[in-house]
C-alpha cells in the first residue's frame, strides 16, 4: 500500500526479533477444513479477474501464482461477507537495494476494502501500521514474526465486517485477527473505516477478495475461504 504517508511518530524500529530463518514450519501446506472454498490451488486463476473485470494476468507456475508488476491488481469472481476466515500463503522477493515500503510490497484485501499488508518486514524499518501483518493505517501488528525474504510465510485472518444501518452509520465496529506465521498479531482488533476511500464501495456489502500488485513480484498459494455464521 502507498497511500499514506508515512510521519516522525509512526516510525517502527523493528527492536523485536522477527522469526529465526532456521524455522521452516510455516512453509508447509495448511489444508483447507471442510465448508472452507478454494481460492487458489495452484493450477489456474479461474476464480480470479483483473480488478478492471479483465483477465487475471498474473503468472501460475509450480504450485503459486506471482505479480507481474504493472498488470494490476486481482480479485476473486466471488464476493463474500460479513464474517469469513480466510487463509493465505506469501513470499516475498529479496530486494537488497530497497527499503520501506518498497521492499517486498503487495497486501491482501479483505472484501476489496481492507487491506492486510504484506512487506518485506525482515531486518526492514517502517511506519508501525504499514508493516507486515497491518491492517494498513489503521492497526499495527503487535509484534514482527516476519520470516527473511524468499520463504514462503502464512496468514489465518479471521474477519468480521462493520454493520451499518439504512443510513449508513456503523452500528457496531469491524473486528479482524491476524494470524501470522503461527502467532496472533493482532487480536479481535476493531475499526469503522476502509484502508482507502475506494469510489463505489460500501462498508458492510460483500466484497471479494483482492491481491495487490505493488511492483514487486510477491508469490501466493494455497488460498481458501472459510464463510462464518453470523
Amino acid at each position: 500500500m502507498k497511500h499514506l504517508l508515512a510521519t516522525p511518530a509512526l516510525i517502527l524500529l523493528n527492536v523485536a526479533a522477527p522469526a529465526p530463518a532456521e524455522d521452516k514450519a510455516s512453509e508447509e501446506f495448511k489444508t483447507a477444513p471442510t465448508g472452507a472454498i478454494v481460492l487458489f490451488d495452484g493450477k489456474d486463476l479461474s476464480s480470479w479477474i483483473g480488478r478492471k473485470g479483465n483477465a487475471a494476468a498474473w503468472k501460475v507456475t509450480d504450485g503459486y501464482v506471482e505479480c507481474i508488476p504493472g498488470k494490476g491488481d486481482i480479485v476473486t469472481k466471488e464476493k463474500f461477507g460479513p464474517d469469513f476466515q480466510l487463509h493465505v500463503e506469501f513470499w516475498v522477493p529479496l530486494v537488497p537495494n530497497a527499503k520501506g515500503q518498497a521492499r517486498g510490497n503487495s497486501g491482501v484485501f479483505l472484501q476489496g476494502r481492507y487491506e492486510i499488508q504484506i512487506l518485506d518486514s525482515y531486518m526492514n524499518d517502517t511506519y508501525a501500521n504499514g508493516s507486515c501483518g497491518a491492517l494498513y493505517g489503521i492497526i499495527a501488528p503487535n509484534k514482527n514474526v516476519s520470516r527473511p525474504p524468499e520463504q514462503w510465510q502464512s496468514y489465518d485472518i479471521t474477519f468480521h465486517s462493520p454493520r451499518l444501518d439504512g443510513q449508513g452509520r456503523v452500528t457496531q465496529k469491524g473486528q479482524v485477527t491476524v494470524v501470522h506465521n503461527g502467532v496472533t498479531v493482532i487480536d479481535k482488533g476493531e475499526f469503522a473505516k476502509m484502508t482507502e476511500d475506494l469510489p463505489g464501495e460500501k462498508m458492510g456489502e460483500p466484497g471479494p477478495i483482492r491481491l495487490q500488485d505493488h511492483g514487486n513480484k510477491v508469490r501466493f498459494r494455497n488460498i481458501w475461504l472459510k464463510p462464518l455464521k453470523q
